[in-house]
């Protein structure tokens, strides 16, 4: 069965005969999925109150572990978005009393973003909702072509230089 994608690549094959346009069918269709599995996470956290973003920093801090604490330095380097907009959204997770913020005791220039009561009860009751959302997304894959395909966009990002940074997630501070 071809796609949207297929149907440009056609259009190139005629018009450029001269070029082969298979790296942008492959690109085309990681961007295309991933604009439409984003458009179902939105939709799907918009049923709980919650944007995207918001979701991937309260998901960053429950899956650290007791006591649920990192540091804005460490919230940055396991997201994609800088300092200054991890700030911005930690104020609003504060507002939204999700999360609390405050000085590192033990190192005054460091921030240390805690996931609140409030906002581990609602990232337990979501992420099993989503997980059971992305589940439905991939439904049409069999478990060896998810996995397949699972190791293929790793060995492709790593390509890219999106390299496992360790455990950013871990600290070597006690109760940290």
């Amino acid at each position: 069965m071809e796609d949207n994608v297929d149907w440009r690549m056609d259009q190139w094959r005629v018009e450029r005969p001269d070029i082969d346009p298979t790296p942008m069918g492959v690109v085309a269709r990681i961007q295309r999925a991933c604009r439409l599995l984003e458009r179902e996470l939105r939709d799907h956290f918009a049923t709980h109150d919650l944007q995207l973003w918001e979701f991937d920093i309260l998901g960053t801090l429950r899956r650290s572990g007791h006591p649920y604490r990192l540091t804005a330095k460490q919230l940055v380097e396991s997201s994609m978005v800088t300092s200054g907009a991890i700030t911005n959204r930690i104020d609003r997770l504060v507002a939204r009393e999700m999360v609390t913020r405050e000085l590192d005791p033990l190192n005054r220039r460091s921030v240390l973003i805690t996931l609140t009561d409030r906002g581990r009860d609602l990232i337990d009751g979501v992420v099993v909702d989503h997980v059971d959302l992305e589940a439905r997304l991939l439904a049409k894959l069999s478990g060896d072509d998810q996995e397949r395909l699972a190791g293929l966009l790793r060995q492709l990002l790593n390509s890219l230089g999106d390299h496992a940074p360790g455990n950013p997630l871990k600290t070597d501070r006690p109760n940290a």
